[in-house]
């Protein structure tokens, strides 16, 4: 992906009639730290839409308000479930555990035929590892959160695969970001704090 994108939105002229409105930003040159690139791609959304709105383009405003608000979200949640579980594997280690911990961000990781870019943290118990990742696709050659989902994630024990979920970041009808797991036949059911102590216990190999 090069240093230049644009942001392009289809927009009424008149009845019967489209054209195509381009608003030229500035990226960041390289995807390696995730984090400037949200903060950056974010102050250059909220910079665009303020340009729509002086111009008079509400349609462009409010595509570039909805974009802003939905990476935002992205970042909220993802934040959300890499730390709970570090701080979670950090209260463990206090109290006798001997939990390795490592980060890693801008990692790429499959799900079905989409890339996810995002973070992956990493905790290690003697020979039992689990693996959080969580993102979202940050090129169209990277495909798409499927579900209808803002982003997706795993939470991947090695070698215990029945204890491996896929993970999907959803919009409550409040509008706040939340996890949910994805089951079979489609199903899902609600991935809390909860669900993060029972993935740690079974890294700690505790009864589940």
């Amino acid at each position: 992906m090069g240093a230049d994108s644009a942001v392009m939105i289809p927009s009424r002229q008149s009845a019967g009639r489209h054209s195509v409105v381009e608003i030229s930003v500035q990226r960041p040159r390289t995807e390696s730290d995730v984090s400037e690139l949200d903060e950056a791609w974010a102050i250059l959304l909220a910079e665009a839409e303020q340009k729509a709105r002086l111009a008079g383009r509400k349609d462009v405003a409010e595509y570039l308000l909805l974009r802003n608000s939905n990476d935002l979200l992205r970042k909220a949640g993802v934040e959300w479930l890499i730390t709970s579980f570090t701080t979670l594997a950090g209260e463990a280690n206090r109290i006798g555990a001997s939990l390795a911990i490592s980060n890693e961000e801008g990692c790429r990781f499959r799900t079905g035929s989409s890339t996810m870019v995002g973070k992956r943290l990493t905790l290690a118990n003697g020979v039992r590892t689990l693996f959080v990742e969580a993102g979202w696709p940050r090129a169209p050659r990277d495909g798409v959160v499927r579900g209808g989902g803002l982003a997706c994630g795993n939470v991947r024990h090695l070698g215990i695969r029945d204890a491996t979920e896929e993970i999907l970041l959803v919009k409550s009808d409040s509008g706040a970001p939340h996890w949910v797991v994805l089951k079979e036949h489609g199903t899902r059911a609600p991935f809390h704090e909860s669900s993060v102590r029972r993935h740690i216990a079974i890294l700690l190999d505790k009864k589940r």
